[in-house]
């Protein structure tokens, strides 16, 4: 377990999700991740839309051809993220629903030209309902791919948290 994962924890162990399915079902209801990403002594965050695919453990978005996030990427792809399932503020009893997972992992910009249009399936797959809305966009992205990068996010370890 990394240090980072032993502190999250630390002072409330009863809080743990530790179930894969709770941990799975929380990245694939999520609509948002936020990357903490670092170049040197210089921190980084980011939130992007994502889509997950449970069976390799990895998530995809999509970005421009160029940018910072892309600069820090190929400075240092190691990744810190999180997911979050905001259940709101819990009226008279000072304290928040929500449940989340933090997870570690690796940051990369996908070459595969079929891995690429496979993440953009996952992506949208994940956040549209509408197999019709689907279609289109892949086209759409499939056409527009020499404009923008996928990546792919490898989670090495994950950790969740829920809170009443």
């Amino acid at each position: 377990m990394s240090e980072g994962a032993k502190y999250h924890l630390k002072n409330r162990p009863s809080q743990e999700l530790t179930s894969r399915g709770d941990l799975d079902e929380i990245l694939q209801q999520g609509k948002f991740v936020t990357l903490a990403l670092c170049r040197g002594n210089e921190p980084y965050i980011v939130t992007l839309s994502y889509g997950y695919d449970p069976g390799r453990q990895t998530l995809y978005v999509h970005t421009a051809k160029k940018g910072l996030k892309l600069d820090f990427i190929k400075s240092n792809p190691a990744v810190c993220a999180t997911v979050i399932e905001d259940g709101g503020y819990v009226p008279d009893e000072c304290s928040h629903a929500y449940r989340s997972v933090v997870f570690w992992g690796t940051i990369q910009v996908v070459d595969d030209p079929e891995e690429k249009q496979a993440g953009m399936q996952v992506l949208l797959n994940h956040l549209e309902e509408k197999k019709s809305v689907i279609q289109s966009k892949l086209l759409k992205a499939h056409a527009a791919s020499a404009k923008m990068e996928v990546l792919r996010i490898a989670i090495d370890e994950i950790h969740g948290k829920i809170g009443y």
